[in-house]
């Protein structure tokens, strides 16, 4: 059927996956639910997945936005997205993961950081808790400053700075993550409480800011090892995390 398809066909196929949350700057378009099988140490877990759009034009007219995507250039500015388990809009409990994009823990399995560890071990909370969220930020990137920042930070850290000083002698904020689209997107997908994977309190500190229903805190520490010590030790020490032990990170 492929290319006899019209453009009104496409359109009635997707305009029913696609829900436009209205923000100050423009809109969220938020895609899905798709299916999305995940292979999660071993075991099929089958997901629901969403992507969403950042978009100055705010319309309802899903076909006008869809003939658009031809002139950006969608591979060069990364979107986010959810993956969504259970009955994440009705279930009555609830686990999320704010899960910052790190391109050389949860790609390459670097050692570096534990982001790898988090993201696999968070998924797997969800499934396990039967309803909730992961939250892919794709302009999280070494706590906002991009990949090529981080690669620049990286050599610092190699010659003696901790991930915090590394990225301010840069030039850069310690920590610039923004998480109101998340929030957004968030509201649309559940109104009732969620309980929060994390040990960072600025993550629930913006959940509440936002009005946010936060049932509680799960924490999620582990995968301390020789190469990245020192890096959970800043985060504990310098940027405020929440631990129980040595070894707590987020």
């Amino acid at each position: 059927m492929g290319n006899a398809m019209t453009n009104e066909q496409v359109t009635s196929i997707l305009e029913g996956k696609i829900q436009l949350i209205e923000t100050a700057e423009g809109a969220l378009y938020l895609v899905g639910p798709i299916k999305l099988p995940v292979n999660l140490k071993g075991r099929t877990v089958h997901f629901h997945w969403y992507c969403w759009l950042d978009c100055k034009e705010a319309t309802d007219d899903f076909g006008r936005i869809i003939e658009k995507l031809i002139s950006i250039n969608l591979a060069e500015f990364q979107q986010s997205s959810v993956l969504a388990y259970g009955d994440f809009a009705e279930a009555d409990e609830a686990l999320i993961r704010m899960h910052s994009i790190c391109h050389t823990g949860d790609i390459f399995g670097s050692k570096r950081c534990d982001c790898g560890f988090q993201l696999k071990q968070s998924m797997q909370m969800i499934a396990d808790h039967g309803a909730g969220a992961l939250f892919y930020l794709a302009n999280h990137e070494g706590r906002g400053i991009g990949l090529f920042g981080k690669a620049l930070a990286y050599i610092l850290q190699e010659n003696g700075y901790d991930t915090v000083d590394a990225n301010l002698r840069l030039g850069f904020a310690d920590d610039s993550r923004d998480y109101r689209d998340a929030i957004a997107v968030l509201r649309q997908l559940r109104t009732k409480p969620v309980t929060l994977i994390t040990n960072n309190p600025k993550k629930l500190e913006a959940l509440e800011r936002a009005g946010m229903n936060v049932a509680g805190r799960r924490s999620l520490w582990g995968d301390q090892s020789e190469y990245n010590k020192k890096y959970l030790q800043t985060k504990i020490g310098r940027s405020g995390h929440l631990g129980e032990s040595s070894c707590n990170n987020d």
